[in-house]
């Protein structure tokens, strides 16, 4: 039930958008109210997530390291994989961030007859990650000509590469990215339906954020490629610039589906700060990436630690002593007489 939970979730939520929005008033909740309150929602809550971790103490040097580390100078070592300097570590986080790179090592275990252990590579994970976040943030970009007055350069470049015409209507694009993210995403859902191992580890909260894309992406592609023809283009545009500039206008030409699709970012948007998809901030501030590999290089005092005074054996024998000779432990100096 972990997966069908979640699945019946997004189910309920999107019956929710799509009859409330047919009621008549119901639209400013769901156009105006809702996305509203998700947005304060998912900034306070991102930001209290990345204040409350940035105080979290790191009392010790704990990166990740699966290279050959600073020795000898004649010897070679691996920078990105065990970097020393700040330059080093800047250039590991870029190129984690970017390009996924611990990801692309990443490797399965299989005991084969034998026995014997083996290890290859999951290069297809990366694969399908890259496809997923990648499509998300063009389309994402892509999404900015609804919220301002003006066509902005780098959204028609990105339209233009990112779209192909589709013939007979040369008018209609295809984006690449609508039909990429789909598969990025149905493949990381596949993964944890048909690996064992993946799928004894996966949670609800693991299934609910796949089903939810997944919903808001077919929304989406409903709305632009099957749907076209009823959905007014201008008035969902007129919306969003409203609001962008907090004078939110509601035309009631504006079909349920934008609502169903509004909704579900909306309930993305404020679940995000408290899932697992907060890695996208957390990434940043995570100890195992972000430090050097420089233990054996300084001495690392951890600035948490209280003052402790020393104390000798000679005076915590002179505060314990008749308690040692009680219990018959040895001691060096005998009570004084009298």
């Amino acid at each position: 039930m972990k997966h069908t939970f979640p699945l019946i979730a997004v189910i309920a939520l999107a019956l929710i958008a799509w009859i409330g929005s047919a009621i008549p008033g119901m639209q400013y909740l769901f156009g105006v109210a809702v996305p509203y309150a998700a947005l304060l929602l998912f900034i306070s809550g991102f930001c209290w997530r990345v204040l409350y971790w940035a105080k979290s103490p790191v009392p010790f040097r704990i990166p990740t390291t699966c290279g050959q580390g600073y020795s000898m100078p004649w010897v070679k070592r691996d920078k990105f994989e065990a970097p020393v300097s700040t330059g080093e570590v800047l250039g590991r986080m870029f190129m984690e961030i970017v390009f996924f790179r611990s990801l692309w090592r990443n490797t399965k275990a299989s005991i084969k007859p034998g026995p014997e252990l083996t290890y290859s590579a999951t290069r297809w994970l990366w694969l399908f990650g890259i496809l997923f976040h990648y499509s998300m943030l063009v389309i994402l970009l892509r999404h900015f000509r609804l919220f301002v007055g003006s066509e902005l350069f780098f959204v028609s470049a990105l339209e233009y590469l990112d779209g192909f015409t589709l013939n007979p209507t040369p008018e209609l694009s295809l984006y690449v990215t609508d039909a990429l993210i789909l598969v990025g995403l149905l493949a990381l859902l596949a993964r944890r339906f048909l690996i064992k191992t993946v799928n004894y580890i996966s949670l609800a909260n693991d299934y609910f954020p796949l089903f939810l894309l997944i919903g808001i992406a077919l929304t989406g592609i409903l709305m632009r490629y099957f749907l076209r023809s009823g959905m007014d283009i201008v008035a969902i545009k007129q919306l969003a610039v409203g609001l962008t500039t907090f004078h939110p206008v509601i035309n009631p030409n504006i079909a349920s589906v934008f609502y169903v699709h509004l909704f579900l970012v909306s309930c993305l948007l404020a679940y995000f700060p408290f899932s697992k998809l907060m890695h996208m901030g957390g990434v940043f501030l995570s100890p195992t990436r972000n430090l050097a590999n420089d233990s054996r290089m300084r001495r690392h005092i951890n600035p948490w630690n209280p003052d402790i005074r020393p104390h000798s054996y000679a005076s915590y024998e002179d505060e314990f002593r008749a308690d040692m000779i009680e219990q018959g432990i040895p001691v060096e100096k005998e009570l004084p007489q009298g």
